[in-house]
């Protein structure tokens, strides 16, 4: 079954980087479009960023366009998301998210923790 593992959250300073990876299995990994959601405290859960199977187009939230980029290796099986800048708002659990091509189905990981705060 599809299984999706994040990775690279923790606790950092504003302005610092962050690189978040996504490692799937069990699955065609470059026959999904992937991306990356979060939720804040308080928040709703929001879409970040997303790409397509081959990595040709990516997509980002107004608030993060410019500080982040998604990226995907797919001989890796594994997404990224290089988070520079980093503000207090961009506090949440991350998830990683995986969409096969022409399906509506969505399959989540389990999240990771980026906390920015001084």
């Amino acid at each position: 079954q599809v299984q999706l593992v994040e990775s690279g959250g923790g606790l950092v300073q504003p302005g610092a980087s962050l690189r978040l990876s996504c490692l799937g299995s069990g699955f065609t990994f470059s026959g999904y479009i992937m991306s990356w959601y979060r939720q804040g405290p308080g928040k709703e859960r929001e879409l970040v960023a997303i790409i397509s199977s081959d990595g040709g187009t990516t997509n980002y939230a107004d608030s993060v366009k410019g500080r982040f980029t998604i990226s995907r290796d797919n001989a890796k099986n594994t997404m990224y998301l290089q988070m520079n800048s980093l503000k207090s708002e961009d506090t949440a659990v991350y998830y990683c998210v995986a969409r096969r091509v022409g399906s509506g189905s969505l399959t989540w990981g389990q999240g990771t923790q980026v906390t920015v705060s001084s």
